[in-house]
């Protein structure tokens, strides 16, 4: 069976890691969380007031990001402390675009990705996996999906997660992050000409999986 990269590119809470990490598992892809990797950045900025490029990637190399998957799930290490929840607080959401915009940042992370997707047989998603990270990638799918459908998403998983929020702030804060990450000068949020469009308002995640998973197979 031939190996594959697959790039899943879409807006904030369009189901993207969901789908993704469900795709790795049935088809024996490797998963990679390019967000968490984005969310890891944003929590060491924060938590030690950095502002300044050079000295969050100093901290990340002190302290590298890395995943472990366990029969909860995906875990998210920054050295050797969890930070899993930490980076899915909505402070870390709310601050995820000015970090993940900064050239520096990108740039260190994305040559990671690129290192660890290099033998293939990888799914990723992100914002900009099938224009940067992976444009030569053989599946690129870009999934959207409405401000109303993603924010209950977000808020269901928040309350799953004991996270508190309001629905109608969460609806404010995605069309906000949209507006940002589409914006943004560095690597901004657009579908690959290459890629295929998925809209997923009004479908089930097993509906979307089965999508991807029939364009995967015809080409692994």
């Amino acid at each position: 069976m031939k190996k594959i990269q697959i790039a899943v590119d879409g807006p904030a809470s369009s189901g993207k890691s969901t789908v993704a990490k469900i795709i790795a598992q049935d088809l024996g892809l490797i998963y990679l969380d390019t967000g968490a990797m984005y969310r890891a950045a944003t929590a060491v900025a924060l938590r030690n007031n950095l502002k300044v490029a050079a000295d969050i990637i100093e901290e990340i190399k002190a302290n590298p990001i890395s995943f472990k998957n366990t029969s909860h799930g995906q875990m998210v290490f920054l050295g050797e402390e969890d930070v899993t929840k930490l980076i899915r607080t909505n402070e870390v959401t709310n601050n995820v675009s000015w970090v993940s915009a900064i050239p520096e940042i990108r740039t260190f992370l994305v040559a990671e990705q690129q290192r660890i997707s290099d033998e293939g047989g990888i799914i990723m998603d992100g914002r900009d996996i099938g224009t940067v990270v992976l444009p030569d990638a053989e599946l690129k799918i870009f999934l959207v999906a409405s401000v109303d459908e993603r924010a209950e998403r977000r808020y269901k998983e928040n309350q799953a997660k004991g996270i508190p929020c309001d629905l109608d702030v969460l609806k404010s804060e995605i069309a906000e992050r949209d507006r940002k990450d589409s914006s943004r000068a560095v690597s901004p949020l657009k579908q690959a000409e290459d890629a295929v469009l998925l809209d997923s308002t009004g479908m089930s995640i097993k509906d979307v999986v089965e999508f991807i998973e029939r364009r995967a197979k015809e080409l692994m």
